[in-house]
């Protein structure tokens, strides 16, 4: 199929961030035009607390179908507007494929066409991520950010290596839209859910216009919320964990008696307290490890958020921005 004739759609979740928008969108349009490629845009308009300006779309688009705002009831945060958009294009926008990306700038718009040869060379097979081998933050940030790739790789197994920047074939979005942890985190509701997928190496962009709106707190939260969505796993490497460290105080404890019982160096009344000391130390650690494990693999009988079954529900209205509806309907 020529890239001409392949639908796709572009889901961008937006807060507030409308001149960076505006000229993403510019990029967007003139990126897949140099690739003869086009694509229907929906902007996910994440509950902004002001509006989208008149001129969101400058000029009349070469590669662009049509652009609309998908307007969710109420802010649900990046993820979970994710979850809403894909959910809402597999329902009620058939396509061959969905790009997601952030709509700062930060994924180059240049990349999108790297995306599509990556999906045509894997056959559609594969949700094709773009991984950042270069950042443009600085150097606290990318400290933290070490830290937390250090911490996710221990505590779930999964390296870090993307975030929402990736395109997702037809086949694979009728997968992702009944994978429930996707109200928590979209590329580890995918890697959990073994969903087959492949990673294109990409420089990270910089912002096109204004600043961030994600403070610190929120930039742990999303952490967390990947985390998370490995639960059980995270579960059963704290239990092993803490039987390993139960076992060194084991051995603390019989070092401890050695020394007591056997040599002339305790100092008397150090075995007893130390002793006392361990077996409190080792018994907190295993009432910990098996009450969190058991908290989080019950955890998994639990079927609450369903993407497919729940959408509806945050899906305010929708209106088309190219082109323009001359009517003055909305839709949803």
């Amino acid at each position: 199929m020529p890239d001409s004739e392949m639908r796709l759609v572009v889901a961008i979740p937006v807060f507030n961030d409308w001149d960076a928008l505006q000229l993403l969108l510019q990029q967007l349009d003139d990126a897949l035009a140099a690739r003869s490629i086009r694509a229907s845009v929906l902007v996910i308009d994440d509950g902004s607390t002001s509006r989208p300006p008149q001129d969101l779309l400058r000029g009349t688009p070469r590669a662009l179908r049509e652009v609309e705002m998908l307007h969710l009831a109420r802010n649900l945060g990046h993820q979970r507007a994710i979850a809403i958009g894909l959910t809402f294009v597999h329902q009620e926008r058939p396509c061959d494929a969905v790009i997601v990306m952030d709509g700062d700038g930060e994924d180059r718009p240049e990349d999108v066409p790297r995306l599509v040869d990556a999906m045509r060379a894997s056959e559609s097979e594969e949700v094709i991520f773009a991984a950042r081998v270069r950042r443009a933050e600085g150097v606290t940030f990318r400290l933290f950010y070490a830290l937390y790739r250090l911490a996710h790789r221990v505590l779930t197994g999964v390296a870090v290596k993307v975030g929402n920047f990736s395109l997702v074939p037809r086949r694979h979005l009728s997968t992702f839209v009944v994978v429930s942890e996707a109200w928590n985190h979209y590329a580890a509701a995918i890697f959990h859910a073994r969903i087959p997928y492949r990673l294109v190496p990409t420089t990270r962009g910089h912002r096109v216009s204004g600043r961030s709106t994600m403070n610190f707190v929120d930039l742990v939260t999303h952490g967390l919320s990947a985390i998370a969505v490995f639960g059980d796993i995270v579960g059963v490497r704290m239990l092993l964990g803490s039987f390993a460290l139960f076992a060194s105080v084991l051995v603390l404890l019989l070092v401890t008696l050695v020394i007591r019982f056997c040599t002339d160096l305790a100092i008397p009344g150090w075995a007893t307290y130390s002793s006392g000391l361990l077996v409190v130390l080792s018994s907190q650690i295993l009432t910990v490890a098996f009450v969190g494990a058991f908290f989080i693999l019950s955890s998994r009988n639990n079927l609450s958020f369903v993407p497919l079954r729940d959408y509806r529900f945050f899906v305010g209205t929708v209106d088309r921005v190219y082109p323009a509806d001359r009517s003055g309907q909305r839709d949803g």
